[in-house]
């Protein structure tokens, strides 16, 4: 479980709850209507802009938000690897590496490796494996741009209801209690729309926008640790070429050569 995605969820409902009920009472912000027009106005308005294929995945992305180790793109495990597959490489040769396809989880290492096990030029492997980032990116992008336009359309939705409201309102201009109450009816809907696009979409998106990131940083670490290891690179070259992609605070050489432990020694 991602705990600063839970602890910030919670703590921003908790926060808001709280500041509507101080000086007043929750009742006050609860409207089927406001609901109807901000939360399934924003979700009509996604089901028209996006195919049926990115609402199914809403689960799997909603996992990727709060279940990063069912996701683990660490750039340390990968060098890891990557030194792991050039230390065995330069001992046996790269064919001793195919027993050792298996242990990896990431099928984008596995097919790497094969190719490289299968004596595909270093040149065609980086073309093969580069086309197939590039397709994961674009996936990513079309998922992410799904939380992008949720944050556009769930304050104008807001926006609209508080319109509807006041034009209601206006029809009622004769009962003066009837205006206050419209007033605030009205503006519940802005509300609603304000929370679905700062608690809910942005900072999902960019959540996700991160794990995409980090994925991609790890991708392009093995297609650069693959055709190191067919260029004949010794391990501690490679090592030193992929480290420079991580950030220095994520810099830990102890635990990038734990793989190969004492026969590495």
């Amino acid at each position: 479980m991602d705990i600063m995605s839970l602890i910030g969820l919670l703590g921003a409902a908790g926060l808001m709850f709280y500041g509507m009920v101080d000086g007043g009472s929750a009742d006050n912000f609860i409207s089927a209507s406001s609901v109807a027009i901000t939360v399934g106005g924003t979700f009509a308005a996604l089901m028209i802009t996006f195919p049926l294929k990115v609402f199914v995945s809403i689960p799997k992305l909603l996992a990727k938000v709060f279940l990063p180790r069912i996701y683990d793109f660490d750039p340390q495990k990968y060098v890891s690897y990557l030194y792991e597959i050039a230390y065995y490489a330069k001992k046996d040769g790269i064919l001793s590496v195919e027993e050792k396809i298996p242990e990896y989880k990431d099928g984008f290492l596995r097919k790497a490796v094969q190719l490289a096990v299968d004596s595909e030029p270093p040149e065609n492997i980086r073309e093969i494996m580069e086309t197939e980032l590039g397709y994961m990116i674009e996936r990513h992008k079309s998922v992410i741009k799904f939380f992008e336009k949720g944050a556009i359309f769930a304050p104008g939705f807001g926006m609209l209801g508080t319109l509807a409201g006041l034009i209601n309102m206006l029809m009622q201009a004769q009962d003066p209690i009837g205006i206050t109450r419209g007033m605030a009816g009205a503006l519940v809907t802005t509300f609603y729309g304000l929370i679905l696009a700062n608690v809910i979409f942005l900072p999902m998106g960019n959540k996700l926008q991160k794990r995409s990131d980090g994925e991609v940083l790890c991708k392009q670490l093995v297609i650069e640790g693959i055709i190191s290891v067919l260029n004949d690179e010794t391990p501690l070259q490679i090592q030193g070429k992929l480290i420079s992609y991580i950030p220095p605070h994520m810099r830990n050489l102890e635990k990038i050569r734990r793989r190969i432990g004492e026969e590495e020694a």
